[in-house]
């Protein structure tokens, strides 16, 4: 007895043993900022955070890969608590929301689709690719809506999601079960970030817009009588409806498919109703913002790309200023239309509008007299953004003759050409020169540089070799001369401490190899300078390690370019604007851009262009013909017969509504029957 219990008691003590020896080995620490957040967090592990569950949520936030208001179910009030865990303050964070992007159901289509008593999406896909014509559209077996944790989609009778905003968290789960992209997040953000792709269901007119308006949304609003919201269609991605509706080129027109039947729809006019629908009541109709993020943008120059930017950049949350030269905003739109197409009321309505949004403006203030880059940089704006016009605008102002010097140590090569001896004086001849671009004249002013005592000069051109514009007589004359001449290259970064440029990166258009070399003046190749994104670098990027005391270092980066041309690398490239923009609709995309650029760089958020961007080249699914539609006149724009008053008197309510009816309400290959 007594030696079993002897026997006993010493496997006690030798178990007791190991689990000690155990617990030291295999033990597993666990933060407690993990725990205490975990705890916090509400255990819903629904996934729409994008991580399998509340506990590996609260690990993320920790390591930092998740925000700490990841937790789409949780009230507000968590963030904060979870941030005080942390001991990190947040930004607002700006709500999702699923939507479907498609307008026909599998109800409303010519031709039906059959699953063979499949009843899932994603089993559907697997099935000649779920599709018979539209190979976007909705396959209308409620995935989504199965999928929902939340009850926040249901289906509709046309066959497609209807998404109850109220319940709807902005989780993703319709997103990612959906195989098809149809439904999916939406936000401001999200909206003005966003580039079309092949992905998207796009209509030929919307595809034709350089603002990329949903037209065909603001033109079915019109037809429900809901002009409100047809408004805050447009100003999506227009915030001159009043200014575009009447001097817009309307290359949309082009491509209405109603041309296959009669004629074009009248889509500038119907967007002139629409927006003086806005006016006329007085009312501000203000397009969708985000929360406010306490981040300040500056935007030098106050025309329509300058304003463009600024009114993107407040409805993604930030506090944009914008610095112009003259006293009254609205660049060549103020100056260069005739009064009877554009009368200045209406310019100034729609300014004031991209006032209301949150743009502060600085009017009369001079780039070099009144401030600098650094010195923006310096008072706190995050990002600068130069949209400060081409020669058109110089014109305008009657600067031709005054060489501007609006980037820190560049210059329009036209200047430097035309200069005269006693006029060289407001030009730069810094020890180190680059030339960008010219042709024929890159040569001559290469030779000026050299003789107003630059000590090295170099010559960038795009052109490869065997296209180059110079004589074999005129390269061995540059190379005697000291000129070095670099092929197939394009500027893509500018780096500088203070008012001085410092540094310049160009990247080989073969291989893709970047460059830095030192640069002190630039002459770029164009009747304007480009649109450029200044922002203080990261310390390891800066052109030197210690700045010199009251300076600050700055770099200076391109936006990314027009769909069209995305494949484009640096200045002086195929797409980019050489004199002024052509159109004020294309201004708009480009201040879009702006905004979307200084938006990313500001979140370190890498801009990628995706392989099936859509550009005018892009393969899509079309139609060449309609069927079922009877033919409708369109309705003409009557004119004014008064002398000094507006040319065009724009629609009646009445007239609207019919020239609004001959929209077919188009999707990728579908649209609306009209017997």
């Amino acid at each position: 007895m007594l030696s079993a219990i002897y026997t006993m008691g010493a496997l006690g003590i030798i178990l007791g043993i190991l689990l000690a020896a155990a617990s030291k080995i295999f033990y597993v620490y666990v933060d407690p900022k993990v725990l205490a957040i975990d705890d916090a967090l509400p255990g819903a592990n629904c996934g729409g955070c994008g991580l399998p569950g509340c506990s590996a949520n609260a690990e993320a936030i920790v390591a930092g890969t998740a925000a700490p208001n990841s937790c789409v179910v949780a009230p507000a009030e968590l963030a904060d608590v979870i941030a005080g865990i942390m001991g990190v303050s947040i930004e607002a964070k700006e709500p999702d929301i699923a939507l479907p992007d498609c307008n026909y159901g599998t109800k409303d289509a010519d031709i039906k689709y059959r699953y063979d008593g499949i009843a899932d999406c994603r089993a559907a896909m697997l099935l000649s690719g779920g599709m018979k014509v539209c190979n976007i559209g909705c396959l209308g077996l409620g995935t989504c809506a199965k999928a929902c944790p939340f009850g926040a989609i249901t289906m509709g009778e046309d066959n497609l999601p209807v998404v109850d905003e109220e319940l709807c968290t902005g989780c993703g789960t319709c997103e990612k079960v959906c195989p098809k992209n149809i439904i999916k997040l939406s936000s401001v953000t999200r909206r003005i970030l966003h580039e079309y792709t092949t992905d998207d269901c796009t209509t030929p007119c919307q595809r034709t817009c350089p603002a990329g308006i949903d037209i065909q949304e603001y033109i079915k609003q019109i037809c429900l009588g809901d002009y409100y919201r047809s408004v805050q269609v447009i100003k999506e991605r227009n915030p001159f409806p009043t200014v575009i509706g009447r001097i817009c080129p309307r290359p949309c027109e082009t491509d209405c498919r109603r041309k296959y039947i009669d004629e074009p729809v009248a889509i500038n006019a119907l967007k002139r109703f629409a927006a003086d629908f806005e006016k006329n009541c007085k009312e501000r109709i203000l397009p969708f913002k985000a929360p406010e993020t306490g981040r300040k943008v500056a935007v030098i120059g106050g025309g329509v790309e300058g304003l463009s930017a600024a009114f993107f950049s407040a409805r993604l949350g930030h506090a944009p200023t914008i610095f112009e030269a003259t006293p009254k905003l609205g660049g060549l739109l103020r100056t260069a239309i005739a009064k009877n197409r554009l009368p200045l009321n209406i310019l100034d309505w729609d300014i004031e509008g991209i006032l209301k949004t949150g743009v502060a403006v600085q009017t009369e203030k001079v780039m070099g007299r009144d401030f600098t880059i650094d010195s923006l940089l310096e008072e706190g704006f995050e990002t600068v953004f130069l949209a400060s016009g081409g020669w058109d605008n110089r014109m305008s102002r009657g600067s031709v003759s005054k060489i501007e010097q609006p980037v820190p140590g560049t210059f329009l090569l036209i200047d430097l050409i035309k200069a005269k001896p006693e006029d060289k004086n407001g030009l730069s001849f810094g020890p180190h020169v680059v030339i960008a671009g010219g042709g024929e004249l890159a040569a001559n002013a290469a030779k000026i540089c050299k003789e107003a005592g630059a000590e090295r000069v170099t010559v960038l051109l795009r052109e490869p070799e065997q296209e180059t514009p110079f004589s074999e007589e005129g390269v061995k004359l540059l190379q005697n001369e000291g000129v070095d001449i670099v092929y197939l290259s394009g500027i893509t970064r500018l780096m500088g401490t203070g008012p001085a440029l410092s540094w310049l990166e160009f990247t080989d258009l073969a291989s893709g190899s970047k460059t830095v070399i030192p640069a002190n003046t630039l002459y770029l190749a164009s009747g304007r300078f480009p649109e450029l994104v200044f922002n203080k670098p990261v310390p390891e990027e800066a052109a030197s390690d210690e700045p010199p005391e009251g300076s600050v270092s700055w770099e200076a980066v391109t936006p990314y370019k027009q769909p069209a041309f995305s494949k484009e690398t640096g200045l002086l490239s195929d797409g980019d604007a050489l004199t002024d923009m052509s159109a004020a609709i294309k201004a708009i995309g480009s201040g879009r851009r702006g905004a979307a650029s200084m938006h990313q760089i500001m979140y370190d958020i890498e801009f990628i262009t995706p392989d099936n961007i859509l550009t005018p080249q892009s393969v899509i699914q079309d139609v060449d013909s309609l069927v079922n539609v009877g033919p409708v006149s369109r309705n003409i724009m009557p004119l004014s017969a008064v002398e000094n008053e507006e040319l065009e008197k724009g629609f009646s309510e009445t007239v609207a509504r019919a020239e609004a009816g001959r929209c077919l309400q188009c999707g990728l290959i579908c649209y609306g029957k009209q017997v």
